[in-house]
């Protein structure tokens, strides 16, 4: 499969206000992500098959990706360095593959 050709833009940012915010975004998001190491093995245990959110160190929980940031946002519109995760269902082993060719050796 094949993804469509769109260009890349990179673009260097130098106002500084756009710097701070995006290092006050940053705070937030080390901070919620923080929240969740903290907590993790119970939102894993009573969150199975829903979708989380952490945002101003709070966990919303909600059934679609949607909804639980609605929540966030509403409870914490200042923070845009919200955190946002499915939790499986079912806890079983993954295996995650990072697509490549293989050259033969011979």
């Amino acid at each position: 499969m094949r993804a469509p050709d769109r260009p890349i833009i990179v673009q260097e940012v130098t106002d500084p206000i756009e710097l701070a915010a995006a290092q006050v975004q940053d705070e937030q998001f080390d901070r919620n992500v923080a929240w969740f190491k903290e907590h993790a093995s119970e939102v894993y245990t009573r969150h199975r098959g829903k979708f989380i959110c952490v945002a101003g160190a709070e966990l919303f929980v909600a059934d679609t990706p949607e909804t639980v940031l609605s929540m966030a946002k509403t409870a914490h519109p200042e923070d845009n360095g919200r955190y946002l995760r499915y939790i499986p269902r079912e806890k079983v082993a993954r295996i995650y593959v990072h697509p490549r060719r293989v050259a033969s050796l011979r």
